[in-house]
């Protein structure tokens, strides 16, 4: 599915889904990325409304209006970002290849184009994939194992935020063949779950409480870190009451005779040369990485029990989310990586 369509300069992008968390994250990057131009936006309920009405942080930066449906996304565009509930992107491009034809790159947010087996799909999504010709042609977004193959694809599968955050915590490792058994236990923020009301996201029920859920192997995100990883992993993850961030403690049993300073050496070699991940050497926290596309990065070691330990803090809707889609663009558009990512938390 590559192409060397040339683009305009700047980018002209549009988004899909600008009335969510995720796609009004997209939309502050954009504004702030000195190559892209916020061309259209798409929605559903919420077309004819300006992001301004949407948004009321947005008063005196923006009043561009959402024009008409997805269906009216592509002439005149060089990418599009598609931050869209699962199960919607999938239809659309079935009904549209015309514009992976003409050369236009997308990055998906959802989940339609992240697991490459369709009959895994219809398992964990609970229907059939309608464009699963498609699949062979996306590419995983996960630009610190995938990159190479981001830059020449037209569309990527932007990671989920518990997958992103558990594979860069446990990749050297497990790359390494080291883990013989891999535990992910992982917290979130509440935007993790979206915008849409519900009983999980109601003040009264978040609010000085943590839970758990998907337990068991159920959660959706399992199939997805075991496809990047390779491995079985036992995941569970937790809505801990704060906006956004993430923590993914991710504990991997090793061999007799494995050494702290050979795993810290594996993380330094992998990581050396990755912009977006931070080595610690302190276990980090999710403020450290609030607002931005980093992710921080630390591991240690249990010798007497052999269980590796390592953590991984991003921003759920930043390196898990939006600020990943843009890292994405830019290899697919041949731009610095970092360019429009923010790197600067906000503190305190």
């Amino acid at each position: 599915m590559p192409s060397s369509t040339p683009y305009h300069q700047p980018v002209r992008v549009g988004l899909a889904g600008v009335s969510g968390y995720a796609g009004v994250e997209i939309l502050r990057l954009i504004i702030g990325h000195p190559g892209l131009e916020l061309a259209a936006l798409a929605g559903g309920s919420s077309v004819g409304a300006t992001v301004d009405s949407l948004w009321g942080g947005l008063a005196g930066v923006s009043s561009l209006p959402v024009v008409g449906s997805m269906d009216d996304l592509g002439p005149g565009l060089d990418a599009i970002f598609l931050a869209l509930p699962h199960g919607v992107s999938a239809p659309w491009l079935h009904a549209h290849r015309e514009l992976l034809d003409n050369g236009l790159r997308i990055v998906d947010l959802g989940a339609d184009f992240r697991l490459r087996d369709p009959a895994q799909y219809a398992t964990v999504y609970g229907k059939a994939h309608v464009a699963p010709d498609l699949l062979a042609g996306a590419v995983y977004g996960l630009p610190e194992k995938h990159r190479a193959a981001i830059a020449t694809s037209q569309l990527v599968a932007n990671p989920g935020c518990y997958p992103t955050a558990t594979a860069l915590a446990a990749m050297p490792v497990v790359d390494a063949g080291l883990a013989q058994w891999v535990v992910a236990d992982c917290v979130s923020g509440v935007s993790g779950a979206g915008r849409k009301p519900g009983i999980r996201n109601l003040y009264c029920e978040v609010q000085e409480s943590v839970v758990g859920y998907g337990l068991g192997g159920t959660h959706r995100h399992t199939p997805e870190i075991e496809q990047t990883l390779g491995v079985p992993v036992t995941f569970a993850p937790h809505l801990v009451p704060m906006v956004r961030g993430m923590l993914a403690t991710v504990h991997m049993g090793v061999g007799e005779g494995v050494t702290l300073d050979q795993v810290q050496a594996l993380f330094a070699a992998r990581y050396a040369a990755e912009p977006a991940v931070v080595l610690r050497s302190e276990p980090p926290a999710t403020g450290d990485v609030r607002g931005t596309g980093l992710a921080h990065v630390y591991v240690t070691l249990d010798a007497q029990r052999r269980v590796c330990t390592a953590q991984c803090a991003i921003d759920n809707l930043g390196k898990g989310a939006a600020a990943q889609a843009v890292q994405n663009l830019n290899v697919m558009l041949g731009l610095p990586e970092m360019t429009g990512v923010p790197v600067l938390p906000l503190l305190p």
